[in-house]
């Protein structure tokens, strides 16, 4: 079981189970409506696996085992997507969208490599989105109005429910309150990452932590990046409170994608210049892809937020330990 299990004092769901799955439904069909009405987005179909040899999976932080396996007809080898990041900015390119245009999908994944926890699950499932932009929107302002439109599509999506279940007291905050990891390391010196994370949301609520990837100045990044999708300049994490367990939730991950020269810039960083040898990577640097925006918004980190949940297994359904099982059981936390 996971350490860092957090059975909050006296929890009980604010909904039954049924309540629940209903709600559930209602908060992803509300968001994603005013998500895609916000954005400009199509929905699009997007795939489960991929070939390993097409380079378009998400490495994440370049250290986690991908689900992979051989199909018998035919022989190759193939791999569950880990997010869609890169698929998505092929996908614009192949479906011929223009600037101010984009998609979003629904985005199912396993990583077998995650910890388990009131927030963490081997199962990921997220809102993919991604838009096409224009070489002077690849700039903090217009990042920073992207995650503004998402804060009050999010905001939006809150007031809705708590109207239809009175019984959810908690609000959002609706500002987002902008900073840089190198900010926030001078802010916070001696602590954690997640540490300076926890302290900066518990004061401002709503936060965009902005700038993830590359080293700072003590030497270490705030947290790891795939080197070729997000520019690490112009990306960042939107975090809420979360009320029920007093501490921080990461609800999105986004950014302005990689250009030629970021690109090549952070594939040399990481010491990973041997991707250059795939379509995707090649595409960028000659300018064939489109410059692109996008991010992930997790829908069952949505839905505990919204739900006033203890557990990311309340929202959805996994494989969780039996000691965290019995745990949350005895507890008062009724995992699907």
């Amino acid at each position: 079981m996971s350490k860092g299990l957090i059975i909050p004092d006296g929890y009980r769901s604010a909904l039954t189970l049924r309540e629940t799955q209903h709600a559930i439904k209602y908060i992803k069909d509300v968001f994603q409506q005013t998500l895609s009405f916000a954005l400009t987005l199509d929905r699009v179909t997007a795939p489960l696996i991929v070939t390993k040899a097409s380079g378009i999976n998400d490495d994440l932080n370049g250290v986690e085992r991908k689900v992979d396996f051989t199909i018998k007809e035919f022989d190759t080898n193939a791999e569950v997507v880990q997010s869609l990041a890169k698929w998505k900015r092929m996908a614009l390119y192949r479906y011929g969208y223009r600037p101010k245009e984009g998609i979003y999908t629904d985005m199912n994944a396993i990583r077998r490599d995650d910890s388990v926890d009131n927030i963490h699950s081997v199962f990921v499932d997220q809102w993919d989105w991604e838009k096409v932009i224009t070489r002077s929107q690849r700039n903090m302002d217009f990042l920073k109005d992207t995650v503004k439109s998402i804060v009050k599509a999010i905001v939006y999506t809150k007031r809705k429910v708590s109207l239809r279940y009175p019984v959810l007291k908690g609000e959002i905050c609706d500002e987002p309150f902008f900073i840089t990891s190198e900010e926030l390391l001078r802010m916070y010196p001696g602590k954690t990452p997640k540490e300076r994370e926890q302290l900066i949301t518990k004061e401002h609520k709503t936060v965009f932590l902005m700038q993830i990837g590359g080293a700072l100045s003590d030497g270490q990044p705030h947290d790891g990046r795939a080197p070729d999708y997000d520019d690490w300049q112009l990306n960042g994490d939107l975090l809420f409170w979360n009320d029920v367990l007093e501490d921080s939730l990461e609800v999105s991950s986004m950014g302005i994608r990689v250009d030629e020269k970021s690109l090549a810039s952070q594939l040399a960083a990481a010491g990973a210049e041997d991707r250059m040898k795939f379509d995707y990577h090649k595409m960028i640097a000659n300018g064939t892809l489109p410059l692109t925006i996008g991010g992930g918004i997790g829908q069952s980190r949505l839905c505990m937020l919204l739900l006033e949940k203890a557990h990311i297994g309340e929202v959805q359904v996994s494989v969780w330990p039996e000691d965290m099982s019995r745990a949350c059981a005895e507890g008062g936390i009724i995992l699907l």
